[in-house]
């Protein structure tokens, strides 16, 4: 279960990566696939020296833990007076050119009573009735704000502001795991009402734990320490460039510990060889048929893309960038001569990838599925058999149809070759 997803070796064994503990300057190997389940890159960031590195880090490590506490929790946040951002004229316009566009916006102490170096800033979209929570973090009030602020369009235009959610009252779907997981992503998860209740939880504190970098680092250092966290860094410094990787268990988790167990990235690797073998291959029909039970024995996500299942690194011009899970158990299906689960496993790919090569296996599958449906004036369609799919991919077609906007089209191989 520890064996990292790059090597896939079980004989070679557990890869662990050194981290000092700050709180005794001892050295700790983490593994390699515990760090890359649990943790992934957060905590994770770059400086022009080791402790303006080690400040980014932990001030990433507070704005994840804390942006996730105030949501699942529904804290109410108390609203930046109007004098206190007038301090930061650059912001202040930023926002404005935004709200020009007919986007409100509304900046929020998110430090929780002084206690943490975080802000929040919510957008609104009033087109829709859609909002969504920006959070940034910093020693700095104006550093956290001014970050906060850019983050509200890092990687989107105004064009994209259509797709995320409107509040909800439904305060347990805000809190579950999949959302906060959703707003570590790209913040476009649930957000309930209650943060937006007149009444704030907590006072608005004009806070500030600014000063060097040194400075910085040993005042972030001691709130983690009066939470009672282990800190543990890893320094790094490459071509004169400091990077570090922070971990602190308890707060920069950003996947539950069962996961290691329900959903580690390195339960498909034990597969990578027979995979990988696939095109081109002439097994005997029995064989393909077996690997889609095992997969199914192993409990492999359908949704779940082969490359990031198998651990390899490929261009986006091949089959395998895209190739998903459900839709490899519908082309060994097809090798395995099991035509009616082919069909099933077809319309599910078909949610994703609505190809040539698709389409016309749909038709036919359906043909042999249905053979009046060939009679002269009627259309052949995988619609004239629904029936015949099972409960369970029933499921995972209505599964697929809520991620319906992820979609991607894959070069095909068919059995004996590409």
């Amino acid at each position: 279960m520890l064996v990292d997803l790059q090597s896939g070796n079980d004989e070679r064994g557990v890869c662990g990566l050194p981290f000092t503990r700050q709180s005794d300057g001892e050295t700790v190997y983490i593994p390699m696939n515990i760090v890359g389940n649990l943790y992934v890159s957060n905590g994770m960031s770059a400086g022009n020296t080791r402790n303006e590195a080690r400040v980014q880090g932990l001030s990433e490590v507070f704005e994840r833990h804390i942006k996730n506490r105030i949501i699942a929790e529904s804290i109410s946040l108390p609203e930046i007076p109007a004098e206190v951002m007038a301090r930061y004229p650059g912001v202040v316009e930023s926002i404005a050119k935004l709200e020009a566009e007919g986007f409100p916006i509304f900046a929020y102490d998110g430090s929780l009573g002084g206690k943490y170096p975080v802000i929040c800033v919510v957008l609104f979209n009033p087109a829709n009735g859609t909002c969504f929570a920006s959070f940034g973090a910093h020693p700095d009030f104006g550093v956290a704000l001014e970050r906060t602020v850019t983050e509200l369009l890092q990687g989107r235009s105004l064009k994209d502001l259509d797709v995320f959610t409107p509040p909800t009252f439904d305060d347990e779907e805000v809190a579950e795991h999949a959302n906060l997981e959703t707003h570590f992503i790209d913040s476009s998860g649930l957000i309930s009402w209650d943060m937006f209740k007149q009444d704030a939880d907590y006072p608005f504190v004009d806070w500030s734990f600014s000063g060097t970098t040194e400075e910085e680092f040993a005042t972030l250092m001691a709130i983690f320490k009066a939470e009672d966290k282990e800190v543990y860094i890893a320094d790094y410094e490459h071509l004169g460039v400091y990077a570090c990787r922070i971990i602190v268990p308890g707060m920069s988790d950003i996947s539950p510990a069962e996961d290691l167990w329900l959903a580690n990235n390195s339960m498909g690797a034990h597969l990578r060889d027979t995979i990988l073998s696939l095109p081109g291959s002439e097994w005997d029909k029995e064989d393909y048929l077996a690997l889609i039970e095992q997969m199914d024995e192993e409990g492999l996500d359908d949704f779940t893309r082969v490359r990031e299942l198998l651990g390899l690194a490929t261009g986006k011009d091949n089959g395998w960038y895209t190739l998903r899970v459900g839709e490899l158990k519908a082309m060994l299906a097809l090798a395995g001569g099991d035509l009616e689960q082919a069909l099933i496993w077809t319309e599910w790919t078909m949610e994703f990838n609505a190809s040539v090569f698709q389409r016309g296996a749909r038709e036919l599958l359906s043909l042999s599925a249905n053979p009046a449906a060939a009679e002269p004036g009627r259309r052949a369609s995988a619609a004239a058999v629904p029936e015949r799919l099972h409960p369970y991919v029933r499921r995972r077609r209505g599964r697929s149809r809520q991620r319906g906007a992820e979609r991607g089209s894959a070069v095909l191989w068919s059995p004996g070759g590409r």
